[in-house]
């Protein structure tokens, strides 16, 4: 449940509208450093408002449009060489599912030049990039740069050791760089957002220690640890004191163990680690042998003799025996907290920093708790229930969970290498299988190696066998294209799967038999999984509109748009939005990335940029939009009519199907008047 929880805190995002405004969130300038007699630095630098990322020169293929230089530079000098970029950030991205680097605020690149001929004074280039915030993407921009080497900041080698090891720059001292309020700003978000996240890693940290207290290594150690210092005091005030610095010490050893993953790895490394495919797997094989031992196939346990040691040092009393206590504690329960301590060191991986360790103070404390409270109100203990079966059950039901949340983290590697050896299908297949024989589990038609004799079903263990099922039944559509939104974060994403429509479907795309694809209008196309006739070129789409007597609905979108997607994944699939789109407007999707070039007969010049040629279909779109409606983000959406004026105004991401509804209503109805 708590990586249920991280999911769900990871996919939710506010909402926005579309303004009618041309966003330009990066500011470019120019220097350049000179090295020796011939050899120059070019440095471009990009300020990037707040709230927006500028993404990297390497992205993954299918992901956002990478950040590309151009240098024209002729016969005159030679590039050495790479462009070198900054550090930046890396992300695991859950919509693109793939490793993705960006830059806030400032961004420094850098391409190094031999010089050939002396007479060269002006290095002109352009770059080409792209920008998007939480809410939208913009089309790819083409800046032109110029670089005046007759202004050149001499720099000796020293002060400008730069290495291309990994495409980053490595200054031998700090890069300053201006900062204004807006940059000030950004900074304290991000370390707000931060905080936030450790928070969550926290309270994941102490969710799973209250869960490990219920397994048999943990549970019947409570009342003999807190009868043994309530025994052994002089008086109950010396109890309770011992039994709270015994669990400081249970503290202390495990925040240890977390301080010891980041410094071993290192704070930035670790976030690197969960973002890759060998980690991934890693991941996978872990929790797999975690789940495995829960299951009661083994027990992890470490070697007997540090027990035998420790405990033996235990004896010396004062201070220093109640430590070896915990440390003995910390040992002999291994088997059970050695896989809650594991989670939460692959979990907090994802997050990075110091998560680890935070992670590791929330599940000590929830550890250490029980005993300081019973020691100080020992009372309470007649109150907990009686060891038994049931803490077996507990590891057993755990076993079951982590098994399967073990099949996102190979999800994750499948879809990075692009392998589909684990497609939609198969992914859901798993999980039905998995959730299926926990269900039989708890009903008791299975039973495994540590099970007591069950005579009977108590209610709890009924009851939470019926969700199980209910659980296992509502994935069973999903084989057959079902969106399952209740799960959506863990299974690959709907197009990455055997067939689109789901197993079983004959059809060849969109619900449509091969001889109604070949009757489709000119230029026209299926958008799958919905079914939804569109164009992609706004002339055939709006012939169309015309000779049926429809309104057209223009979808300025992108293949790199993140929120795009989530519109037609989310909002989309709604009956009634669905009905509309196929029914009631003709669909026009005009992509602003569109990378393919025009025909010779379309090359243009552009309208924004005088003297400047539109080359690629994706310009065209996006000058339109730019020029029409005085904006240039995506997702955006306007219903026009067969005279090419608005039917109401246009709106950008609208997550709220309902809003989305109405506005397609009013738009429709404004056509029909």
């Amino acid at each position: 449940m708590r990586t249920i929880f991280l999911y769900l805190l990871l996919v939710s995002l506010p909402w926005t509208t579309a303004k009618a405004q041309v966003l330009d969130p990066v500011k470019w300038s120019t220097s350049v450093e000179k090295i020796s007699d011939t050899e120059y630095d070019l440095i471009a630098k990009a300020t990037i408002d707040r709230g927006w990322h500028l993404y990297s020169q390497s992205v993954p293929e299918d992901g956002p449009i990478p950040t590309t230089f151009m240098y024209d530079i002729g016969k005159h000098a030679e590039l050495m060489g790479n462009t070198i970029e900054d550090e930046g950030q890396t992300v695991d991205d859950p919509v693109f599912n793939m490793r993705i680097k960006y830059f806030d605020n400032v961004a420094e690149f850098r391409q190094r030049i031999n010089v050939l001929n002396n007479e060269l004074s002006i290095v002109k280039g352009e770059v080409e990039f792209m920008v998007c915030d939480d809410m939208r993407c913009l089309p790819p921009a083409y800046i032109d740069l110029e670089f005046d080497l007759t202004k050149a900041k001499h720099v000796s080698g020293a002060d400008a050791d730069v290495s291309e090891e990994n495409g980053t720059i490595d200054f031998q001292e700090p890069v300053k760089i201006d900062t204004d309020k807006e940059v000030i700003i950004t900074e304290k978000e991000e370390v707000e957002a931060e905080n936030s996240g450790l928070w969550t890693i926290f309270i994941l940290g102490m969710g799973a220690g209250l869960i490990a207290l219920f397994t048999p290594c943990v549970f019947p150690l409570i009342p003999m640890t807190v009868s043994f210092f309530t025994k052994q005091s002089k008086d109950k005030a010396q109890g309770v004191k011992n039994a709270i610095i015994y669990g400081l010490c249970i503290v202390v050893i495990y925040v240890i163990l977390g301080t010891g993953v980041v410094a071993i790895f290192g704070a930035s490394a670790i976030n690197e680690f969960s973002t890759s495919v060998t980690f991934n797997l890693l991941f996978f094989l872990i929790l797999v042998i975690f789940a495995v031992s829960f299951l009661g196939a083994f027990e992890i346990m470490l070697p007997q003799s540090w027990a035998n040691k420790i405990d033996s040092k235990a004896d010396r009393g004062g201070y220093t025996g109640i430590f070896f206590m915990a440390l003995a504690l910390a040992i002999v329960s291994f088997s059970c907290t050695g896989p809650f301590v594991g989670n939460i060191i692959v979990l907090s991986a994802t997050k990075g920093g110091l998560a680890p360790m935070i992670g590791m103070l929330g599940f000590s404390l929830a550890l250490a708790l029980p005993f300081a409270l019973f020691a100080a109100f020992p009372g309470w203990m007649n109150s907990l229930p009686k060891s038994g079966g049931w803490l077996n059950t507990v590891k057993v039901v755990l076993g079951f969970l982590e098994l399967a949340f073990a099949f996102k983290f190979l999800s994750q590697a499948d879809l990075v290498l692009q392998l589909h050896f684990l497609e939609r299908e198969v992914f859901i297949a798993i999980w039905i299988a998995i959730f299926g024989a926990l269900a039989f589990y708890l009903f008791g038609k299975i039973k495994l190696p540590h099970d007591s004799p069950l005579t009977h079903i108590s209610v709890g263990r009924l009851s939470l066998g019926l969700l199980v099922l209910s659980f296992t039944i509502y994935m069973i559509p999903g084989l057959w294209g079902a969106p399952l939104n209740l799960i959506s974060a863990f299974p690959p994403p709907l197009d990455y799967s055997e067939s689109p429509y789901g197993v079983g479907n004959s059809k060849t795309g969109g619900g449509f038999s091969a001889s109604e694809l070949q009757e489709l209008p000119e230029g026209a196309h299926l958008l799958a999984p919905h079914q939804i006739l569109a164009f992609n070129d706004y002339d055939k789409g709006l012939a169309y509109a015309k000779e049926v007597g429809k309104p057209i609905m223009l979808d300025f979108t992108g293949w790199a748009c993140v929120n795009c997607r989530k519109m037609e994944q989310n909002v989309w699939p709604n009956d009634q939005v669905l009905n509309m789109l196929k029914n009631e407007v003709v669909l026009i999707s005009l992509y602003v990335d569109d990378k393919r070039k025009l025909e010779d007969d379309e090359v243009m010049e552009s309208k924004l940029r005088p003297g400047k040629k539109l080359k690629y279909i994706g310009q065209k779109w996006s000058e339109f939009q730019t020029i029409r409606y005085k904006t240039n983000t995506q997702p955006f959406y306007a219903l026009i009519g067969h005279d090419e004026e608005n039917l109401n105004d246009p709106v950008g991401y609208t997550p709220d199907a309902q809003d989305y509804i109405e506005w397609m209503k009013e738009g429709v109805s404004a056509f029909k008047k």
